[in-house]
């Protein structure tokens, strides 16, 4: 017993050791980076296909739980690999070039994208318009910070939120099928099924009625 205690702390002494050693932090970092990948994407995931699953889809228990489980698998697995190919492609091209540019990590997440994200699937969308949403903001700001586009007089986020909210409703109303299935869910529950009920049952405790009434 106590042999096999004094083995376990040499064994993570040597861990430790290795994990401070500089000549292998590139390495290290493309690791742990996958690490963190899985790890992200699990807990951005999991709650969110819960509460999605539990609102918007039929189906037996097992059935949910199972779509849960992979859309959390899916999601963790494609954050890891996508993580783990930029940081291989950024410290490959350092070591390559001997130093770090700004090109790099545009070209590093160009191919991480095509091979992991690549695929067109709900998962996958959700990801990318996410994003989308947050590098059209960005480079909003840039634009501004560089001159390129005036600084606004005034807050253009009224402006922009009335434009946004304008055209998702539009394109739901009239348009429905090129809207992203999880955001056609949501807006069906909120602006259809509100139009929808035949007692006080399915108007204030539950959506829709169960029965056959």
């Amino acid at each position: 017993m106590a042999g096999g205690a004094a083995s376990v702390r040499a064994l993570l002494r040597a861990a430790n050791g290795l994990l401070q050693q500089r000549r292998y932090r590139a390495a290290l970092a493309v690791i742990k980076g996958f690490r963190n990948g899985a790890v992200y994407g699990a807990k951005i995931r999991a709650p969110h296909a819960l509460v999605m699953t539990f609102l918007f889809k039929s189906g037996s228990l097992k059935e949910k739980l199972k779509s849960i489980a992979q859309a959390t698998y899916t999601h963790s697995r494609n954050l890891a690999c996508f993580v783990f190919t930029y940081k291989g492609l950024m410290a490959l091209q350092a070591r390559l070039q001997g130093k770090k540019i700004p090109f790099h990590s545009f070209f590093a997440a160009c191919i991480g994208g095509w091979l992991v994200f690549g695929e067109n699937n709900p998962i996958n969308s959700q990801i990318i318009m996410y994003l989308l949403s947050r590098i059209l903001f960005g480079l909003s700001r840039l634009a501004v910070e560089k001159g390129y586009v005036p600084q606004p007089k005034q807050d253009p986020f009224p402006l922009v939120a009335a434009l946004i909210w304008g055209t998702v409703l539009w394109l739901f109303e009239y348009h429905r099928e090129t809207l992203q299935p999880s955001l056609q869910s949501s807006m069906t529950y909120l602006y259809d099924d509100s139009n929808v009920w035949h007692d006080v049952s399915d108007f204030l405790i539950y959506n829709k009625r169960t029965d056959s009434k």
